[in-house]
């Protein structure tokens, strides 16, 4: 089977970005197995202030950007994770949502965007503040596969391990992390937060992540869009390349490998903490 990673580099132009991840989808050749496509967070619009996501913000029923992605995965034959689109909250923000569509384009699974990036960074747009376009989720999402069990947390998420830890508990064997990691908080913690989470959870981790300067303006993201085993070993990355990282993915050894670190190290069976429950405090 086949793992393939899409490093962007969005802009404000949301034609464009469709326009873009088609013609890389168009490009992949012709696979035996099943094909695992994985895009970045904010695929369709970046770049701009986050109140532009309400603009394409939509009902999960009607939503335009989420059919336009089903329609891809069943044109191209691909499990897409679909990066994140802006999908309509009941107090007017929106949930910054992740689809997993099957090659028919049929919806397997959501997980909205549980902790907002409200925070200040020593970098040209230095204060950043999700809560005031996005509303947060609530529930974890694990979905059977092909590929085996895929867990799903976005970007920021990546910091808080508890988590990630339910979501292990929950049977994932991969997590799959939609990103735009800035430039400044990627050189300093991206790879290490990345293989901390894939070796605590004993999960391979997929992380695709946005690269570059946007439209000319402020934002600029770290790329190194990468995938690490659940010993913490980096079996592919990107760097700051826009375009594919693909990886032959042999389910049968990936399962074997996960077997057997769990038994030989069963860290799950010897934490001593309560289970991670999530908290219902608004924001």
């Amino acid at each position: 089977m086949h793992i393939s990673i899409l490093q962007c580099q969005s802009g404000r132009d949301v034609a464009a970005n469709l326009a873009f991840i088609e013609s890389q989808l168009r490009c992949l050749e012709p696979t035996q197995g099943a094909r695992l496509v994985v895009l970045p967070e904010c695929c369709l619009l970046f770049g701009g202030h986050e109140s532009q996501q309400l603009q394409y913000a939509q009902s999960c029923g009607t939503s335009d950007l989420k059919q336009t992605m089903a329609n891809f995965a069943k044109q191209y034959q691909v499990y897409l994770v679909a990066g994140t689109l802006p999908i309509l909250a009941k107090d007017g923000r929106a949930y910054s949502r992740c689809y997993l569509f099957d090659d028919q384009g049929e919806t397997l699974g959501h997980y909205d965007k549980m902790h907002l990036f409200d925070v200040d960074v020593s970098d040209n747009t230095k204060a950043y503040r999700e809560s005031d376009t996005f509303c947060p989720g609530h529930e974890i999402c694990v979905v059977e596969t092909p590929f085996g069990k895929l867990g799903f947390a976005i970007c920021y998420d990546v910091r808080f391990p508890e988590l990630f830890r339910a979501l292990r508990m929950a049977g994932a064997e991969i997590i799959v992390l939609p990103s735009a990691f800035t430039q400044v908080t990627g050189a300093a913690h991206w790879q290490v937060l990345l293989q901390a989470r894939a070796i605590e959870t004993q999960c391979f981790v997929i992380a695709a992540n946005q690269s570059g300067q946007h439209n000319q303006s402020r934002r600029e993201t770290w790329g190194h869009s990468m995938l690490v085993d659940p010993w913490g070993n980096i079996l592919a990355n990107q760097q700051r390349n826009i375009g594919w990282l693909h990886y032959e993915f042999d389910v049968n050894a990936a399962k074997a490998q996960l077997k057997e670190i769990r038994a030989n190290m069963p860290v799950m069976q010897h934490n001593r903490f309560a289970r991670p429950q999530i908290q219902t405090k608004k924001l």
